[in-house]
Order: structure tokens, then C-alpha cells, then sequence
């Protein structure tokens, strides 16, 4: 038996909280599909391009989108489930701990490799850390709070040079024997 599609989040896609205006789900569409359309060469991916009309789509329509909240509630609430969480206080601190240092490597290493384009999306975020997005509401303030984190104009994360001064500080932390322990796991 194959396994479920994951369910699209359309809110998350059009990057509005659940309680957007219709307007505003109609101004950022139309941002959206400008940047994502294939035909525009430079930031352009059809995939994407696709999710995003979809969405609107969904969310533009009262009758659509009255059924698609219905079911994304309950979605929401699933997605809040700490179930592979310990029950330790002390487990969820060093957990959260890990979490904020793999957001800030992902984003450290996207500015790296990719300077033109350094930031991501809080969806791309989640992908890349496994974690739902209420999870990383949390992970997120608290770096951009710190400034190891900067939003753009346009809703991307990005690491700042206090962030990357942090991360690089925190790696040279890491003793070459714990560095080639973790290497033969």
C-alpha cells in the first residue's frame, strides 16, 4: 500500500496566515506568481509556479476555502504533536538547541554557496530541518531577536554576520576528536 501525498499547506505557499484578507491573498499571489511564472529567466520555476496557483486557487474562492480550512485545522493540530519529543525538560532544550544551530548551517551554507541568492523561505527552512513550521516559529524568533537572522523584503531568511560569526565560532567549539567521532556514526 503506497503511502499518502504529503498535504500541501496553501497557507504556507502563499506565505499569509490563515486569517489573510482576501486581498492580501490576491496582492501576494500576484507577487508570487511574477516571481515563480517559467517565462521570467531569472527566479522562474514552474513547480513552484504551480503550488502557488493552486493555492490561490483554493484560498481565493470563500466556498473552497471555507472546506479547505475545515481540514486544515485539524491538519494543524496533528502537526503540534510532540509525540517524538521527550518528556524531559532538559531534552527539549538541548533538542531546541540543535534545532537553532541546523537553521542557522542550512542558512550559513546557503549564503556560502549561493551569495546572489543567500536567503530561503520558512517553507524551504522546513523542508530542509524536518521540522513543522509552529515548530520553528519559536527557532526563528528567537534568531532573528539575537540578529543571527535577517527577513528580507520579500519574507526570505537570511544569516547575518553575527550569525555566521556564531556558527563559525561554534564550529572551531568542536574539538577535532568529537569532529571525527561524529564523522563514524
Amino acid at each position: 500500500m503506497a503511502e499518502p501525498s504529503p498535504v500541501v499547506d496553501h497557507y504556507d505557499v502563499l506565505q499569509v496566515s490563515v486569517t489573510a484578507e482576501p486581498e492580501t491573498i490576491h496582492r501576494v499571489y500576484r507577487m508570487l506568481a511574477q516571481r515563480y511564472h517559467p517565462d521570467n529567466s531569472e527566479t522562474g520555476d514552474a513547480g513552484r509556479f504551480r503550488q502557488v496557483a493552486e493555492a490561490y486557487r483554493v484560498l481565493s474562492d470563500p466556498e473552497e476555502r471555507a472546506k479547505y480550512d475545515a481540514t486544515h485545522e485539524g491538519q494543524r493540530r496533528e502537526r503540534w504533536k510532540l509525540a517524538d519529543l521527550s518528556s524531559s525538560a532538559d531534552d527539549d532544550f538541548l533538542l531546541e538547541q540543535r534545532v537553532r544551530m541546523t537553521v542557522l548551517e542550512v542558512l550559513y551554507t546557503k549564503r556560502r554557496v549561493e551569495p546572489h541568492e543567500p536567503g530561503l523561505f520558512h517553507i524551504d527552512l522546513e523542508k530542509l530541518t524536518g521540522r513543522p513550521r509552529e515548530h520553528l516559529e519559536f527557532t526563528i524568533w528567537y534568531l532573528i531577536q539575537k540578529k543571527f537572522v535577517a527577513r528580507t523584503d520579500n519574507s526570505l531568511l537570511m544569516i547575518t554576520a553575527d550569525g555566521v560569526d556564531f556558527v563559525e565560532k561554534e564550529n572551531q567549539a568542536v574539538s577535532p576528536t568529537r569532529r571525527l567521532a561524529a564523522a563514524s556514526v
